[in-house]
């Protein structure tokens, strides 16, 4: 795959007239980045309207509006020239940022821009990668899904009284084939379909029922005062005005959002459709959408026709966006119309799916043959993080966001993903037992967010939830989602039929799948709050085995409420307690630790747990033997966007914990175990 420089162009709002231009030029391998001394730039709105219809006229124009100053086409020459230079070469992101304040020139055609050293456009060549960068508000993270599990919806609305409104009839079934052939082997889904009209309601549903990873709409649509509207259907298959605030809204609500929306506008009588739906872009992605490609201006059928197809076949070569423009563009760049399709993107990678494995690739086979052969000889202790739990309790950076603006926390806005800074804030100011008493009514609240249908009416009546009654709902939504998902996680674990599983997590997912393999799991607790607890909570009664394994949490359970490790404070006396006493952990596990190979899933590097853990795992006696196994990290691509430089993270990573000998299988843990139990089936493991 080939390597970006980056060329970021953000643009600002100075008064009246007047803008600024600044730029950032940075290369993958290099630690520091290039920026220009800001410059004034002023736009000539009239005259661009006036040269709208011809697009070579009105990117001249825009081109030498934003390049007026020489150093702007010296700052672009140079990022060029740079990236060429380069062994290999590099193509190079030009990323233009428009700021919240000056929103009004997503109006103009960036897509039309020309290089002003030799007049050729900009947004045809492979090579230069363009796309509108948005900054977004939303806390949720962009996480990326395997190729081989993308999912589509498609919605085509064509409401029965389009001529009520002068409007054209939509071809359902040629839009829909167009799709299909274009989407490949990408799973997919459709509105209309025999069960419900393309109405917001149907497909709201389905995004709520399924992960769904691209939406690709079709419709009329118009900018009222404005305000976007689109033209869906209702239950009668009657136009329903939808305006883009109302979809806003509701994509917002979703716990999980697709990743890309293709928004297509068709011509219209009377209405600039894609005027409404470039205005909807900005919006979408503000609110969390991921990517958004949109249609600017009256785009014709047959550019469509030849772009669609190009985009989506482009897209699953690769999975980075913005480079299936470019080739879908170039396609299609002897048309008059070529630069209407509009990229707003908030992806510093552009790539909407990644290939899991190992990194390197050229050791694959390697990891497996001794991590299988070490399972076999149960000489592996997984150790899980609650990134495992997280399709039932959620994740711990929504928590952080919700506890934060709840709380009125005061302090830097990076910090609000943190949950130990967050509940350490809310611990000093009330207390440690309401900390408690947050967080089981944070997880009550998660519990009925995802799995209201699957639980009872008597936990659904009771007001509160005792620690009782979450662990018995916690139970009833996994044994429900099990019945459906044969790859979680924690039953892949369980199959495994390993002696000792160390969790962090403080939910019984674990214990409950090993039940459901047909052990008989010992469930212990390390006492790092206390030495006046009941034996019974944390020493086993048998030698761990495959049919009595111990599962050990460390860092507390929901049961006992005392030995959650929740804050800042939490984790320091944890750390202290185990470094000082170290009878707190038994041999056993003790050994496991030290002298297996380690299996770590469901953790991020740079999360307290992870970093806590790790220094209680290198203060063991005789951690030193861990350097005679090798051992493996599941870990998910690092969160775009919250870097500077997703790949220089990516290669740190990698060389920390290759430095420990553990090496690192870039995916999911759901996806990690999938394939490792592939992999055993492949090699006779299993038992």
């Amino acid at each position: 795959m080939m390597s970006y420089a980056e060329l970021e162009i953000s643009l600002h709002r100075r008064g009246g007239e007047c803008y600024v231009a600044e730029f950032r030029f940075s290369q993958p391998d290099s630690d520091t980045d290039i920026r220009c001394d800001p410059v004034e730039v002023r736009f000539d709105f009239n005259e661009l309207r006036a040269q709208s219809l011809d697009a070579n006229a009105y990117g001249q124009l825009l081109t030498c509006s934003l390049f007026s100053d020489p150093a702007s086409a010296i700052a672009l020459r140079q990022a060029q020239v740079a990236s060429q230079m380069q062994n290999p070469p590099m193509g190079m992101r030009l990323r233009l940022l428009i700021d919240a304040s000056a929103s009004e020139l997503h109006a103009l055609h960036w897509e039309t821009l020309r290089n002003p050293a030799t007049d050729v456009p900009l947004c045809t060549d492979e090579n230069i990668l363009f796309s509108r960068y948005l900054s977004s508000l939303d806390w949720h993270p962009v996480r990326l899904r395997p190729q081989g599990e993308l999912s589509a919806l498609v919605v085509i609305a064509n409401p029965i009284n389009l001529a009520d409104y002068r409007l054209a009839p939509i071809d359902v079934a040629g839009e829909l084939q167009r799709a299909c052939a274009g989407l490949g082997t990408i799973t997919l889904t459709s509105l209309p379909s025999s069960k419900s009209r393309a109405t917001m309601q149907a497909m709201i549903e389905i995004l709520r029922d399924c992960t769904t990873d691209i939406v690709y709409l079709i419709c009329h649509g118009a900018l009222i005062k404005g305000e976007p509207w689109l033209w869906l259907e209702d239950e009668a298959g009657r136009v329903a005005q939808v305006a883009g605030n109302d979809l806003v809204t509701r994509l917002m609500e979703l716990i999980e959002r697709p990743r890309l929306i293709v928004l297509v506008s068709c011509q219209s009588a009377d209405m600039d459709s894609g005027d409404a739906l470039v205005a909807l872009g900005p919006r979408l992605a503000r609110a969390g959408i991921p990517a958004v490609l949109a249609m600017q201006g009256r785009i014709s059928m047959e550019t469509i026709t030849h772009f669609i197809p190009s985009f989506f076949r482009a897209l699953q070569h690769d999975g980075q966006i913005d480079r299936a423009v470019a080739v879908a563009r170039g396609i299609v760049r002897d048309r008059p119309d070529a630069w209407m399709p509009v990229l707003f993107s908030r992806l510093k990678s552009g790539r909407i799916w990644y290939v899991p494995g190992f990194s390197g690739g050229v050791q694959e086979f390697e990891h497996w043959e001794s991590l299988i052969t070490f399972i076999q000889e149960q000489r592996c202790t997984p150790i899980i993080g609650p990134g495992l739990a997280e399709p039932w309790l959620g994740q711990a950076s929504e928590l952080a966001h919700r506890w934060a603006a709840r709380h009125g926390y005061p302090f830097a806005s990076h910090d609000q993903e943190d949950l130990p800074r967050i509940a350490q804030y809310i611990q000093r100011r009330e207390g440690p037992q309401y900390l408690r008493l947050a967080f089981y009514k944070a997880l009550r609240e998660e519990l009925l967010r995802r799995h209201r249908s699957d639980i009872p009416d008597d936990l659904l009546q009771a007001e509160t939830w005792s620690p009782d009654r979450i662990l018995r709902a916690l139970e009833i939504a996994a044994a429900q989602s099990w019945k459906s998902n044969s790859t979680d996680g924690h039953r892949h674990l369980a199959e495994l039929r390993l002696p000792i599983y160390i969790t962090t997590s403080p939910g019984h997912l674990l214990t409950q799948a090993l039940i459901c393999a047909g052990a008989t799991p010992q469930m212990r607790l390390c006492p790092w709050w206390s030495h006046r607890i009941p034996e019974s909570k944390w020493r086993y009664d048998d030698e761990p085995t495959v049919e009595r394994p111990l599962v050990y949490h460390l860092f507390g359970h929901i049961g006992t409420p005392e030995s959650l490790v929740l804050s800042e404070d939490h984790f320091f006396d944890f750390l202290i307690g185990v470094t000082r006493n170290r009878d707190l952990i038994p041999d056993t596990v003790v050994n496991a630790l030290t002298s297996t190979a380690l299996l770590f899933l469901g953790f991020r590097t740079d999360d307290w747990d992870f970093r806590v853990l790790f220094r209680t795992l290198m203060a063991q006696e005789g951690s030193a033997q861990l350097r005679d196994y090798k051992h493996v990290t599941a870990q998910i691509e690092p969160e775009e966007d919250h870097l500077i430089n997703l790949q220089r993270a990516r290669k740190h990573i990698e060389q920390v914990f290759n430095k420990d000998n553990i090496g690192v299988y870039w995916g999911h843990s759901d996806a990690f175990l999938s394939a490792l139990a592939a992999q055993m089936h492949k090699a006779g493991g299993h038992q």
